[in-house]
Formats: C-alpha cells, structure tokens, sequence
C-alpha cells in the first residue's frame, strides 16, 4: 500500500510538471466518446497509427525485440513473450496496409526470439535483462509466433524451435493437467488454455499426439475450475486478486478456449467460453463500459484495462464466426469505436506514445498505470481487424 502511494505520487508529480502529459491526464479525465464515424474511414487510420506505435517500440532497444512506453520512465526493454504473440499481428497489419516493411520487421523479431530460446526449449519470463526462468505461458506465445513466420518464410528454423518448445511444455505439466511449477507465480491458472491453444496447432502440424494430449489434458482441469454462471476460478496473474481476475486473463481463458474448439469441435469448450463471454457482452450493452476486475458474482471493480477490453472485442468476433449470431459482431464494433476514442487521446500525450492506448482507461488505473504496454498495442490491432471481419489466426 505505501509503495503504491509513493509510486503515484510520483507519477502525478511528473505528469502535473510536464505539459504534454498534463494535457493528457485532462483528456483522460473527461473520459472517451465513442468514434461514430464510417469503420471504412475510421479502422485504416487507427490500424495505420497503431502499427507505428510497434514500429516505435521495435525501434527504442537495442535488439529486435519489442519493448513499451512508459508516460514517465520512457521506453522499457524487450518482452519475449509478447513480442512473440506480436509477430503474427505485424504480419497481419503487413496484408491489411500493404507494407512490405512491415512483414520484414516481424521476421527479424522472429529471427531474434529463436536466437534467444533457453536451452530447455523455453523462453524466459519477463523481459530481456531480468534473468527469469523459462515460463510456460511465456514459451507458448513465442511459439505462436515462430508458427506466423515459418508460414511466411518457409524454412526449418522457426518450425524447429517451435517444437523444442512444446516438447518441453508437455514434459514440465502437472500431472492434473495445469501447469504450476514453471509457470508465473508458480499458480495453476485457468488462462493456460491459451497455451493448449498453440499445442494443438502443433499437433495438427506434426502429427505429434503428446501435444494434442497435453493440451486436452490442461482442458480438461481448466473445465472443473468453472462455476455454472461461467465464471472461472484461478484466473487472475496475482495471488491476492485471484477473487476478482483482471478482464485481460479473463480474455485469454475465454479466447484459448474459443481456439482449441477450433482444432478440437469439443462443444463443451465452446459452451464455456460463451458463458462468461455472455455475461460480459450483457454487462457492456447496459453500461457502455467495463471494468478491470469481476469477480464470481459478476461485480466489477477497478478502472477499464484497455487490453482486456480489446481482446473481448476478439472474442466476441470469434463467437460470431462460430454462431453468426450479428449481436457478438455489433459487441465488438461497439468495443473497437470506444477503444479508438481513446487510442486517439494519445495525440495530446508524449510523441512515442502516438498511436498507442494507455493500460488502464484513465490512465491512473491500476493496471500498468501512467504505461502504453505493447501487449494492449497487439490486442488493440487485432480487435481493429476483427471489426472488419479478420479474426486472428494464431
């Protein structure tokens, strides 16, 4: 609690003293109105913007790594993990603005990444200069990306280092399916679906079954974790908070989810995922909003976490793909035109962070306060591709 106090002290301190980020703390305290106008105008401009903002991030460290934007400390060092899940949304970003640079980019990501890999297969948790262990989740979305390069460029190394990495993943899981032991915090946890996700693509590549195992296995843990008004336990990054998980785990646990359907047709992944994706689709259509934080009854806590709200949108898209019920659609369009209001507030911020959302809507939530993740930057691409109908493959 002190520490916190100190930390926001400081924060407004530095935001109050300089006039750019003054400006954007008055912009962040009216609040974002949803942009109205025509998604043919709106989405390529704001896809345009936030594809700089990852250029910028690429461009800030000393690898080809992606770090983020801090409103006061500046620019951050490469994150592994999400610099992996990344890669396939540069290539997507590449197809959708015709930019070869774009394409070019993410494979030197890529390129960097397998250049890191741990010798036990796994990737760091963190970022570059922490030192931490290899991280299951961590490894998982680094495997997604390896999967979106080896597709663009062919060739044996991504493909390679791909597989190094789920070998290890199935060796290091618990026996009741979840993994703990090498993972954050060293806490089972429900969003671990979104690694039996890239297992699965795995195992429809290879034809290795111990991947397709394992990740059926973590499924079927993740299922008895769920309450029958769809409600997940163990769904939080924190141990404290584990009763009232962010929307941005709650998002992976669904999405995961929504893809191992895809590569499984198992109806009951599809019915657990649309439970609490329901409930808060029913919750944004009251309120316009979301919070950060729900807990097993559904109440909301917490300042809005742009990344959570974004990777809903995805999620709702999927659902609509999947159903073709127009109400998950319109969720998330509706998400994606707040979403822009209030990536377009960053114009009254620092330069690097045009383009860019902050963390948490306003920008002194909770979650990443005063910060640009580039996490929120992936998601907030990906949900722009989805109000045009593109949902991500990897």
């Amino acid at each position: 609690m002190i520490r916190s106090l100190v930390q926001y002290t400081s924060f407004f301190a530095s935001g109050l003293a300089d006039a750019r980020l003054r400006a954007l703390m008055r912009a962040h305290a009216a609040g974002a109105v949803p942009v109205q106008e025509d998604l043919s105008s709106l989405l390529p401009e704001a896809l345009t913007d936030v594809a700089g903002h990852l250029c910028r991030a690429q461009d800030s460290g000393v690898d080809r790594g992606l770090g983020s934007f801090h409103l006061v400390y500046g620019w951050g060092a490469s994150y592994p993990e999400t610099t992996g899940y990344i890669v396939p949304t540069l290539l997507a970003l590449s197809d959708r603005l015709g930019r070869e640079d774009l394409r070019l980019r993410a494979l030197e990501a890529a390129d960097w990444l397998v250049s890191i890999q741990r010798t036990d297969g796994g990737w760091q948790g963190g970022r570059v200069g922490e030192d931490r262990p290899s991280v299951v989740f961590n490894t998982a979305q680094v495997v997604r990306g390896l999967l979106a390069a080896h597709d663009t460029a062919g060739g044996s190394r991504y493909h390679e280092a791909a597989a190094r990495a789920c070998d290890w993943m199935v060796r290091v899981q618990e026996s009741d399916g979840s993994w703990a032991g090498h993972n954050f915090l060293g806490s089972r946890r429900v969003y671990d679906t979104y690694v039996s996700a890239p297992l699965l693509h795995m195992a429809e590549r290879t034809g290795r079954p111990a991947y397709r195992e394992a990740a059926l296995k973590n499924l079927a843990w993740v299922l008895t974790r769920q309450r029958l008004n769809g409600w997940f336990a163990d769904a939080d990054n924190t141990v404290k908070h584990n009763d009232r998980p962010i929307t941005h785990t709650i998002a992976y646990t669904i999405d995961g989810l929504l893809e191992c359907f895809a590569y499984t047709a198992d109806e009951r992944l599809l019915e657990a995922a649309r439970r609490p994706a329901e409930a808060l689709l029913g919750t944004f259509e009251r309120n316009g909003s979301l919070n950060g934080r729900y807990d097993a009854h559904w109440q909301g806590s917490e300042a809005a976490i742009t990344t959570g709200c974004a990777q809903l949108a995805i999620v709702w898209a999927r659902l609509h793909r999947i159903t073709g019920d127009p109400r998950w659609q319109e969720g998330c369009v509706r998400m994606v035109r707040w979403l822009a209001a209030v990536q377009r507030l960053s114009v009254q911020g620092p330069a690097p962070m045009q383009g860019a959302v902050t963390g948490s809507f306003p920008l002194w939530g909770r979650y990443e306060k005063f910060a640009c993740p580039n996490w929120a930057q992936k998601y907030l691409a990906d949900a722009l591709l989805c109000a045009e109908g593109r949902t991500p493959r990897y």
